[in-house]
């Protein structure tokens, strides 16, 4: 693992990895709940975290723009768990109620040779896997 995905999963799990806090959005508690949970499984671990709109993404690649290429998960207001995509325009893969469930929906989709994280932009991974399978 990098440095760089090092530190995004450290900035995600300080920012919402945190216990409760009562002032805090109703979201919080189960967003928390799984970035807790992705990030003790290694292989989304590899990769690197972004979140948005009570959403938690995984990226091939470790700088702007993100890859699109991996299912993400999303927090529902009765602490649910939807997972969709990999893109927005997919449809919903499904909805439980465990974070684990939804962390285990994600893993078995990642698509193949999907880790570590690449460093570089998504149009850079996208130039490097080009060239090494064109050799």
């Amino acid at each position: 693992m990098t440095h760089i995905v090092d530190a995004a999963w450290h900035k995600v799990l300080t920012t919402y990895g945190e216990p409760f806090r009562p002032e805090a959005s109703p979201l919080l508690e189960p967003f928390a709940k799984l970035v807790r949970v992705a990030h003790a499984e290694p292989l989304l671990r590899q990769l690197s975290p972004w979140t948005g709109m009570w959403e938690l993404h995984f990226s091939r690649c470790a700088e702007r723009d993100y890859t699109w290429a991996i299912p993400y998960i999303g927090t529902l207001r009765d602490s649910r768990y939807d997972v969709e995509g990999p893109h927005r325009s997919s449809p919903r893969i499904a909805e439980t109620d465990s974070a684990q469930a939804a962390v285990a929906m994600v893993i078995d989709r990642l698509p193949p040779r999907c880790g570590p994280a690449f460093i570089g932009s998504a149009g850079e991974l996208a130039a490097h896997e080009k060239a090494r399978d064109s050799k």
